[in-house]
Formats: C-alpha cells, sequence, structure tokens
C-alpha cells in the first residue's frame, strides 16, 4: 500500500510540471502576438511633397477605419527597421517631426496633437464612436526628412483610450523611400529679333527686301508719300526702338521736319512720319502679329505725322511676339523751296532688355 501511495504522489506531482509548463507557453505566445483583436486599417496611402534627403516638407497620411468604435487617439510612429506593430521601432536618423503642425481633414477633424518626439505623434480627442469607412486625414507640415536615403516606414494605430494606452482598435503599416533628388535645369537664351528694310513677308527678316526710297518728283499741288517696316521680337524684358538721323537736305536747303504731329499740308514744306494705316494720303498699315507693342504716342496717330531725331517709335516693358511696323513717310514742298536733290538717311535701332 505504502508503494502504491507513493507512485499517486509521484504522478501528480509531473501533472503539475506539464501544466505549469504549458500555462508559461501560453503567456509567451500571448506576449509574442500582442493584440490579436486589432484589426487593419483599410485603404491607405502616405504622400510626401519631397523625398530629398534631409528636405523639410510635408507628410499627407490617410487611411480608412476598419473597427467601429469609440476613438479616442491615433498615434503616428516613424521607424528605420520595418512597419509591422510589435516589432521593436528604430528611429531614423536626421527625421525630426517634433516641430511639424498638424492638418487634420476628413470625419475626424477634431483631432489634435497630443505630444510629438523626434519620430512620433499622438493626436487625442474626446473619445467618440466611429463607424467603419470613416477616412482619417492627417497632414504633417514642415516634417524633416531622414538625412539619409532609403527605406522607411510608418505605423498607424487608432486606440479608444485619448492617450494611446490600451489595446489598439485598428493598425496598419506605411512605406516609403528618401533618394537623392533629380536636379533638372534647362536655360532659355536671351534673345532680340530685329530687321528693317523697305518690305518684310509677314515676320520673315530672310525676306526683307529695300535700303532706298525715291519719292520721285515734288510739287507743291501734291504729296510724296512712301514706307518701309521693321519686325521685332524678344524674349527679354522689353525693347525700344528709335529712329536717328535728318531731315531731308540738299547742301544748305532742307525740308523742315514736323517737331510736333501735324496733317499733311500740300503747298507747306514738311517732312514727318508715323506708324499707322492714313487716309490723307493713303500710306501705310497699322502694326500687325502676336505681338503686344503700339507705336509712341506722337507716332501713333493716323493722319498725323512728326519727325524728331531719336524719338522712341515703339517701347515695350515686356517680352514681345513677333511684331511689324510699318512707317509712313510724306514729303511736302511750298513754292518757294529751293530745287535740288534732297536726301536724308535714317536709322532705325533696336535694343533689348535684359
Amino acid at each position: 500500500m505504502a508503494g502504491a501511495v507513493h507512485t499517486r504522489k509521484h504522478g501528480m506531482r509531473k501533472y503539475l510540471l506539464s501544466a505549469l509548463a504549458l500555462l508559461a507557453i501560453v503567456a509567451l505566445v500571448a506576449f509574442i502576438v500582442g493584440n490579436t483583436q486589432a484589426a487593419r486599417l483599410g485603404p491607405r496611402t502616405l504622400r510626401i511633397a519631397s523625398s530629398a534627403v534631409s528636405a523639410t516638407t510635408d507628410y499627407d497620411v490617410s487611411f480608412y477605419i476598419s473597427t467601429t468604435g469609440n476613438i479616442g487617439s491615433v498615434s503616428l510612429l516613424f521607424c528605420a527597421n520595418t512597419p509591422l506593430i510589435n516589432d521593436p521601432c528604430t528611429a531614423p536618423t536626421g527625421l525630426d517631426v517634433s516641430g511639424a503642425t498638424v492638418t487634420v481633414q476628413g470625419q475626424l477633424s477634431d483631432l489634435t496633437a497630443a505630444s510629438k518626439t523626434a519620430n512620433s505623434v499622438l493626436l487625442s480627442r474626446t473619445a467618440q464612436v466611429a463607424t467603419s469607412g470613416t477616412l482619417v486625414d492627417i497632414t504633417l507640415h514642415d516634417v524633416k526628412n531622414p538625412s539619409q536615403t532609403g527605406s522607411y516606414y510608418l505605423r498607424a494605430q487608432t486606440f479608444s483610450s485619448t492617450d494611446g494606452s490600451g489595446l489598439d482598435n485598428d493598425e496598419g503599416g506605411f512605406a516609403f523611400a528618401i533618394v537623392d533628388a533629380i536636379q533638372l535645369t534647362t536655360k532659355v537664351p536671351p534673345y532680340l529679333l530685329f530687321c528693317s528694310g523697305v518690305t518684310i513677308t509677314n515676320y520673315d527678316c530672310s525676306t526683307t527686301s529695300g535700303d532706298y526710297i525715291n519719292f520721285g518728283n515734288a510739287a507743291a499741288t501734291t504729296t510724296q508719300q512712301a514706307s518701309s517696316q521693321f519686325v521685332v521680337a524678344t524674349n527679354g524684358f522689353g525693347y525700344g526702338v528709335q529712329v536717328n538721323g535728318m531731315t531731308l537736305t540738299s547742301g544748305n536747303n532742307i525740308i523742315p521736319s514736323l517737331a510736333t504731329p501735324d496733317i499733311s499740308r500740300p503747298g507747306v514744306s514738311q517732312f514727318g512720319l508715323n506708324l499707322r494705316a492714313n487716309s490723307d494720303p493713303v500710306v501705310g498699315a497699322d502694326p500687325v502679329g502676336p505681338g503686344i507693342g503700339v507705336p509712341a504716342a506722337n507716332y501713333n496717330i493716323p493722319n498725323k505725322y512728326v519727325f524728331v531725331p531719336g524719338d522712341t517709335l515703339v517701347s515695350t516693358t515686356q517680352p514681345e511676339n513677333y511684331r511689324k511696323f510699318t512707317v509712313s513717310y510724306i514729303v511736302n514742298v511750298g513754292q518757294g523751296q529751293p530745287s535740288g536733290v534732297y536726301a536724308s538717311t535714317l536709322n532705325y535701332i533696336c535694343s533689348g532688355n535684359f
């Protein structure tokens, strides 16, 4: 009998040791698994305005809640090693969200930043029910990116508590990369296109033709007229076109130029020009082309003519697409104008602003 009793006690001891070992294993499994009740976050995105090393930029984090229940806080944790919630988190070198400002949109806009560290932000609100499918959209402004290129991770969790404590409701991870920025540069060289001649086809300076105008024989009863053209274009900050030269002269004799705009007066000695289409006499054309330049005020009056050496005929302070101007000339002589061959040379000078 004594032997039998001894055997039963020994068997009971084995049973107790086995049960304790099983409990230890169960406890270990529970510690490794963590909160097995947490659901995965729904569709989620992470948008970074700049992925350059050490850039100060914005991070926009959005996701949909999977579990209907109270939400009092949301945790955002940045890690360099893994997005898995239960793994240790290594803070990314150089990353700093501690100075970030937070904007929350979507249906949980009452979330506000409760605490921040270099690699974490905790947002809190009065705990209220949020239904499955609720959108959470959080933007972190002025985040400093990690100082090394590579892959990094963000862990997001929602909690019923207002301080991120206890078991989480939903959880999910994001991955993003910090890369060397690709620098793109190009150069638009400055240009100034200008040509003048008696005629120019459309805006093509290669078609410029003529540099001589013969007014013919002048008489006191008629007005002599002619025209020339110039084309201008630039991508600079505008341009100016000046006219230099003298009125028509023959030895010491001159045909006076018009110092102020005036109409054509046959029988009165006068020389002048403008940059408009005229009907008295019929000569010239208005500016044409996609550009915006317009003649200077004194040269922009149809049927009135003027010529002051050195005057600016056209100017702008903006880039100019192709623009063609027609210069209209008139010559009148009085009965007492001395005979002779009268001539003049006019120079049109264009200068660009860069």
